[in-house]
């Protein structure tokens, strides 16, 4: 492992450099890998194990676009294609992929399927953590992991192909053979990681679900709601409101703090909007810091994992899903966005 200076905290992280792909594939060569679940994550990983070499199946209920599409993506029914119970009873590695909700239900048909040394392998630390809520209690005879990809599986796939990475953390729950951190590391690389870095199963859950209630999805979506409406009420166009609330920041100041950070994209925007935002920065984080811990408490009682559980348990809870981003995609907001996007200049046009 790498030892590397995370803002003043020392971390132990694995790189490419020092754990090549050639040792994972050494260290999974005579392994079968089901990948449970086509829907999200499934898809990466499955294609990069696959494309990396490695003896990879997937199981996925037939009856569902889920399988045509694994289907329309070269598996073969019947030769690295089957139901879930078959794909985990065949497999060493159980590469559990399902939705939160799918794992609950298919729990008792893959528990059944694993034998003693199997790998339990999973990219979100939901089951195992609230399983008190989920009943998913693996057997004492297997190896139980952890690799997330901080980032979709499209992203995963798509990065995969640019001959890139997505970082992932990695846990181990339990070790019976010994040999669990080696197979997830191995998998992590596998799949395509860019580096990996260590967690564990409530640390990963409390993080993503925080992460995606928050900043990265619920949070984010708020703020361009809250911006783009007091615009609007000021009279601005929803053009120009769009535009200040999130064409510019994705389109031109994201990609600045992605390749250089915070400081640069400041140091390189008008001394104006460097001194307006040093300020309202701080107004910005003390307002928001106890609506995060509020929400990280949601989480770490589980009181989040309950209100999911719970609203997948409802029949019509994929037609209240739909009327729901129904209603986002046609609120004003977003719809002045598609039109936004339209007129982006085609890449590689002249402006």
């Amino acid at each position: 492992m790498a030892k590397i200076n995370f803002g003043g905290t020392w971390e132990q992280v694995v790189t490419r450099e020092e754990y090549p792909l050639t040792e994972a594939q050494a260290q999974l060569k005579n392994k079968t890998i089901a990948v449970l679940g086509y829907g999200v994550q499934g898809p990466g990983q499955a294609l990069n194990l696959r494309d990396n070499g490695l003896n990879v199946i997937v199981g996925q209920r037939a009856d569902s676009s889920s399988w045509d599409k694994a289907v329309a993506d070269g598996w073969q029914p019947g030769v690295n294609l089957f139901d879930v119970a078959t794909a985990a009873k065949k497999a060493d590695v159980v590469m559990n992929l399902l939705s939160d909700a799918g794992q609950i239900a298919a729990w008792p048909q893959i528990k059944v399927g694993l034998n003693a040394g199997d790998t339990l392998y999973f990219s979100h630390g939901f089951g195992i953590t609230f399983h008190d809520q989920t009943d998913i209690i693996p057997p004492e005879n297997v190896d139980v992991v952890l690799v997330a990809p901080k980032g979709s599986g499209t992203s995963l796939r798509r990065l995969f192909l640019d001959k890139k990475g997505l970082n992932s953390s990695y846990a181990v729950f339990q070790d019976f053979t010994g040999e669990a951190q080696q197979t997830a590391v191995a998998l992590g690389m596998a799949i395509g990681s860019g580096y990996l870095f260590e967690t564990d199963f409530e640390k990963e859950v409390y993080s993503d679900l925080t992460g995606e209630r928050g900043i990265l999805m619920g949070a984010l979506a708020g703020l361009f709601e809250a911006q783009y409406e007091v615009l609007r009420h000021h009279g601005h166009s929803p053009s120009e409101a769009f535009n200040e609330t999130v064409e510019e920041l994705t389109q031109s100041l994201m990609p600045l703090v992605a390749e250089k950070g915070m400081d640069w994209m400041y140091a390189n925007t008008s001394a104006t909007a460097q001194r307006g935002a040093l300020d309202w920065r701080h107004k910005f984080r003390e307002a928001n810091v106890p609506l995060f811990e509020s929400l990280y408490q949601s989480v770490a009682s589980g009181q989040e994992a309950e209100r999911v559980i719970a609203a997948n348990q409802h029949d019509d809870y994929r037609l209240q899903l739909n009327e729901e981003l129904q209603t986002l995609r046609e609120s004003e907001l977003w719809q002045t966005g598609l039109q936004v996007r339209k007129l982006r200049p085609e890449q590689g046009s002249e402006a």
